[in-house]
């Protein structure tokens, strides 16, 4: 089993071997749940620069964005603020055949909501009650619900946050809010324990990866993933193109006719 131990490092040849294999399996599952009916509903919390969102793009990589999505809501509207609060959510849940990863969920509510005071403590503690019933109802409806907590260390994150401020194109991952949070780690701390005592459900109970190094929390969470979800090899056989039909009587118009972009790299 690939541990996150610094000491042991996998090395990048083995990564990529060891992350397209189980890249395939994805697709599989992902043929499965289709031809199954299967509704997969797979949440991604933890810590800023915890490395959810790594985990996601390579989860995704590779399959059908018809049938698998990723559900990343904004800050709620002012009409929105006014639902109940399950209601947005509710709306990005899975049909029969798909799969939605949660890139946040709706346990905003119990982290950043409740830390940097955006709801009052009677909503906060009505979420505490409503979740786990919000989530037994969804498990009674059919639907599979995953949850995964990405757990990091102080040292790390403070490494991550440095790094994103010295490359730009990494840069626009820390938002204010993100630095806000930085300041408040013993807050979100409590937060995140209080979450856990309430909505650590045996319907739905909370997977941790540990994530401080980034590659073997991908490897791990993938391979755990595919193992909560039985499914079989559906791919089909080999496929023979047919030949394409004869152009009979058919001019196609003069390419002059077409604007075509600049060659900037000829």
């Amino acid at each position: 089993m690939l541990m996150s131990n610094k000491k042991k490092k996998i090395k990048k040849e083995r990564y990529e071997k060891e992350l397209l294999k189980l890249q395939l399996e994805l697709i599989k599952l992902q043929a499965w749940v289709n031809n199954k009916g299967l509704k997969v509903v797979v949440l991604f919390e933890g810590r800023d620069a915890a490395g959810k969102g790594g985990v996601i793009k390579r989860i995704t990589q590779y399959l059908s964005p018809r049938t698998c999505r990723i559900a990343a809501l904004p800050a709620p509207t002012e009409r929105e603020q006014t639902q109940w609060y399950f209601q947005r959510y509710a709306q990005q849940l899975p049909a029969a055949g798909e799969i939605v990863l949660f890139d946040r969920s709706w346990y905003n509510r119990a982290g950043v909501e409740k830390v940097m005071g955006f709801c009052t403590e009677e909503e906060y503690l009505e979420f505490l009650r409503s979740c786990p019933e919000f989530e037994r109802m969804l498990v009674r409806s059919g639907i599979i619900l995953i949850k995964y907590w990405f757990s990091v260390s102080d040292e790390e994150q403070e490494r991550r946050f440095q790094s994103r401020l010295k490359e730009p194109l990494k840069r626009w991952k820390l938002s204010p809010m993100d630095l806000e949070s930085r300041k408040r780690w013993v807050e979100y701390s409590k937060a995140k324990d209080q979450m856990f005592s309430h909505t650590d459900i045996k319907q739905a109970p909370w997977y941790v990866v540990k994530s401080d190094n980034k590659k073997h929390a991908r490897l791990n969470c993938i391979s755990h993933l595919l193992s909560l979800i039985p499914y079989d090899d559906l791919t089909p056989k080999r496929i023979k193109l047919p030949k394409r039909e004869e152009a009979v009587g058919y001019v196609r118009p003069p390419m002059s006719d077409q604007t075509f972009i600049p060659d900037t790299f000829p």
